[in-house]
């Protein structure tokens, strides 16, 4: 074990050799422009714009020809002052236009951002259990806010600068065709070499990136563990700040190590470009001289309007083709991203699916041949298992650790589904179930419950918002809660902190209880809920909750057994097979498994 956390660590600050097979699985460009598909009206708004800022912008160095060659050798002040005022006046317009379609594209990128994380989000909730135990939280929540984070720039500014220059090029590559297309020409030798480069550029950062989010939401997880409340016990207490410091300085530097990288990757290569573009208004005085020299028709305003043909072509071209390793890098983020929303959906709702009137269930609970294994290549956790719990009756499921007593829970609230056989509620496969159904039927209390950073009130009204105070009482009375709570300065509104931490084990199992029993479930399925109580406590709350006439079904999973002798049937399972069921007596007097766990526990 010791080799294995330490390779485990070393791992984490492993070489960065291993970029590309996952940078390599981007997703089409086809998918991510569909993301856009539900704001092309939009979308062509805002590329109508770009045409008319990109039109003003071409008029300019006519004009300025015409002052050059014709309003200032004649001396023409009226042609002077129009064509000058013209000059202004399409810079007013374009400036204009330039502000409009920024707010358009932030608004279409902002919408757009908002529905990939609701998507994210939205599909992650529907996964299985299987996915959540198998994923660090600080990796779902850096791709949830990191990822679609950095994604922003490019649906909120490259895109739109990157439509923008490319409007640009295309119509001042026309212009200057039109104007003397021998020059242009020269102009346009530097394309082929400029679109190489950067795409040798581009598909170098698209693999740092790639990597950089890996480190990145390594990072977070780092953060999230170590920087909770049960993660500065930990290292307070076993005297590991040090070295956990040292363990985040660790990740820090090698995301900044790849944030460097990413930067400056190839870097000499767009020197090159730099270098290519910067000389050619020289190369371009140069050959227009020539021709003016040999006495091709060639006039002064015609080259001066090339040169600002020129200029205004360079910089976005150059912007252009920044944007396209930009876009690149986000192909990265996308398939990071596409990544969960590709994760199959394991726990699903059948079309069809049947819907039990609350008010009528019996809360009959049947598992039929259930098997069931965390790993389809390895053996089963539960084997062929069949329990019958009538309505009404209380059924206790025990077994030494790793039996597969909580995997049952897991079955029964449907958090996977069986590999083989069946649990059905009055008779009804929870498969063929609607989860709604199932939800209102099922309630489920594990032995590490999970408060969310709100008071008392709010906590208990997550699982029944139109409670009213008197039922919040009555479910807080029942579980042994109400004078603690009544107690506290501030009642059912104090807040509970960061996962219950102003609370004890025991009452956090409590609070949990109540929360549940609001929710009045014909089932109630508690996964060693009392197991932080005291004994005087959880008989307490037992009788409580036998009370309102024995008309819910309880089925309780626990390791400590003196909680299960009332029980009317007690299961014992061992590597996931029934072995023995039947009331405490009678399998205390066949001296089998049980009388064998009872023993042990004495």
């Amino acid at each position: 074990m010791r080799q294995n956390l330490a390779s485990q660590f070393e791992s984490e600050g492993a070489d960065n050799t291993a970029y590309d097979e996952g940078a390599t699985a981007h997703v089409s460009m086809a998918r991510i422009l569909g993301l856009f598909r539900p704001y092309r009206g939009r979308i062509a708004l805002v590329l109508l714009l770009i045409a008319l800022a990109s039109a003003t912008g071409l008029a300019a160095p006519f004009l300025l020809r015409a002052i050059i060659d014709h309003a200032l050798p004649k001396g023409d002040l009226p042609l002077l002052a129009v064509l000058s005022g013209s000059l202004v006046g399409l810079a007013a317009v374009g400036a204009g236009i330039g502000v409009l379609q920024v707010l358009v594209t932030a608004k279409v990128g902002q919408a757009i951002m908002h529905d990939l994380r609701v998507a994210v989000y939205t599909h992650l909730q529907s996964l299985s259990l299987r996915f959540f135990t198998a994923t660090r939280a600080g990796d779902v929540q850096s791709r949830i806010a990191n990822d679609i984070g950095a994604l922003q720039a490019l649906v909120t500014h490259t895109a739109g600068e990157a439509t923008r220059n490319a409007s640009t090029v295309v119509m001042t590559a026309a212009a200057m065709v039109l104007l003397e297309w021998r020059l242009a020409l020269l102009s346009f030798l530097v394309l082929p070499l400029a679109t190489w480069i950067s795409d040798r550029v581009g598909r170098t950062r698209e693999a740092l990136t790639y990597e950089q989010q890996k480190r990145i939401a390594r990072m977070s997880s780092t953060v999230q563990e170590s920087l909770s409340v049960s993660g500065i016990v930990l290292a307070r207490t076993m005297g590991r700040t040090s070295y956990l410091t040292q363990r985040f300085a660790r990740a820090s530097r090698e995301v900044a190590t790849l944030e460097v990288q990413s930067h400056t990757a190839g870097q000499w290569q767009w020197s090159v470009i730099d270098l290519v573009l910067q000389a050619m208004p020289a190369l371009t005085l140069l050959l227009g001289g020539w021709m003016m020299a040999s006495g091709t028709a060639m006039t002064i305003g015609t080259l001066v309007a090339m040169i600002a043909l020129q200029e205004q072509l360079l910089f976005p071209l150059e912007e252009v083709l920044r944007s396209g390793v930009e876009v690149r890098k986000t192909r990265a983020l996308f398939a990071r991203i596409f990544e969960y929303l590709d994760k199959p959906v394991e726990i699903t709702e059948r079309r069809d699916a049947v819907t039990l009137d609350k008010a009528t269930v019996t809360g009959h609970v049947r598992l039929d041949r259930v098997a069931f294994s965390y790993d389809q290549a390895g053996p089963a956790t539960i084997r062929g298992v069949t329990v019958d719990i009538p309505p009404g009756s209380h059924t206790a499921i025990v077994g030494a650790t790793g039996s597969g007593k909580s995997t049952l829970g897991y079955l029964l609230a449907r958090l996977y589904d069986v590999d083989a056989g069946a649990v059905l509620y009055d008779g009804v496969d929870v498969r063929d179930l609607s989860l709604h159904s199932l939800t209102d039927i099922l309630g489920v209390v594990t032995q590490d419950p999970y408060l969310l950073h709100a008071s008392v009130a709010e906590n208990l009204l997550f699982a029944r918002p139109d409670a009213t105070d008197a039922d919040l009482h009555a479910a807080a009375r029942t579980a042994q809660l109400h004078d603690l709570l009544a107690a506290l300065p501030d009642g059912y509104d104090t807040v509970v902190g960061e996962r219950g931490h102003r609370f004890s084990g025991g009452e956090k199992q409590r609070l949990s209880l109540a929360r549940t029993i609001l929710r009045d479930p014909r089932v109630l399925l508690l996964d060693e809920a009392t197991s932080a109580l005291d004994t005087a406590t959880e008989m307490a709350m037992t009788r409580a909750l036998d009370r309102p006439g024995r008309n819910r079904t309880t089925i309780t999973i626990a390791h400590r057994l003196s909680t299960v002798r009332r029980a009317d049937q007690i299961i014992v399972l061992d590597k996931g097979v029934v072995v023995e069921h039947g009331t405490h007596e009678a399998l205390m007097g066949s001296s089998g498994a049980y009388a064998r766990l009872v023993r042990k526990a004495a």
